[in-house]
């Protein structure tokens, strides 16, 4: 595991969208929280583009990115990461949980998953919801290798309890803002780490990438907080280095409320064509 002092003389940070629509002013402060914490200590910036949701991610808002950081006066390295474009070195590490026995074939629908926590009248729930169940989970292995060799569509799941067998506990990692915190990954449970139609997850592609790219200091929103959870345990399973987190506070709305792409929060782009400057917005969110 990388040291703090060894971090603290290369600091590396990176922004991370997802180009599923245009970026807002939730965006544009965790961009500049992430471009500032770097350039501050002598550092290095890196734009990332997340685009493994292949039915929502459009080229176009990747075009609007860069426009839209350049705009506010952030600088970053290229070539830029785009995920789509390394999908193979996210089935390399899958096929090496896979070989490890760590993953497991899950067929369930979202359905298949609602019954069985209707079924059984509780499920715990987590920071993204209930966990899911392990219907799945003790499938004997050679009937669910010819569900798959047959076709069957599936998603793959990571066995946490086999995972936390593999590791030493407890698991610590850091927040600058937040102090020490010992990994709860029970939060989460056997998270997907692949689907049919996506062949990696934010999970795994976010902390693969992360290393690949010798982030130090991941700088981003306190509603990732408790995605760390799961994260640090898939750096120890890969034996890959530990960044130090800064989970900064949400930007809010008027109302109280966070920015969204689903609220149709107003855009950097609707800002820009209103002829608002990017010092105007700068002041006004990093007041």
């Amino acid at each position: 595991m990388t040291t703090k002092e060894t971090l603290e003389n290369d600091v590396v940070t990176r922004f991370a969208p997802s180009p599923t629509g245009l970026l807002h002013k939730g965006h544009a402060y965790s961009a500049l929280k992430a471009y500032e914490y770097a350039k501050n200590r002598g550092g290095r910036f890196i734009l990332r583009i997340e685009d493994i949701d292949t039915t929502r991610c459009k080229p176009d808002f990747i075009k609007a990115i860069y426009k839209d950081l350049s705009w506010l006066g952030i600088h970053w390295e290229n070539p830029v990461r785009i995920q789509s474009q390394h999908l193979e070195d996210y089935q390399d590490i899958l096929e090496q949980l896979r070989k490890r026995g760590l993953i497991y074939p899950c067929f369930c629908t979202r359905r298949d998953i609602q019954n069985e926590i209707m079924r059984s009248g509780h499920a715990p729930h987590g920071p993204e919801g209930p966990v899911y169940p392990g219907i799945c989970k003790n499938i004997p292995e050679t009937e669910s290798a010819e569900r798959v060799k047959n076709g069957e569509p599936h998603a793959w799941r990571l066995d946490l309890d086999k995972a936390l067998t593999m590791i030493e506990k407890p698991i610590i990692w850091e927040d600058e803002l937040h102090g020490l915190q010992v990994a709860k990954p029970e939060l989460l449970g056997d998270i997907v780490l692949s689907r049919k139609d996506t062949p990696t997850s934010y999970h795994l592609s976010v902390t693969v990438d992360d290393a690949l790219q010798g982030i130090t200091h991941v700088v981003r929103g306190e509603d990732l907080f408790h995605a760390t959870h799961i994260h640090v345990v898939l750096q120890k399973l890969l034996n890959l280095p530990q960044p130090i987190y800064r989970h900064h506070p949400l930007l809010l709305d008027s109302d109280g409320k966070r920015f969204a792409k689903r609220d149709k929060a107003e855009t950097l782009t609707s800002i820009r064509e209103n002829g608002v400057s990017a010092k105007e917005i700068i002041e006004e969110i990093m007041a």
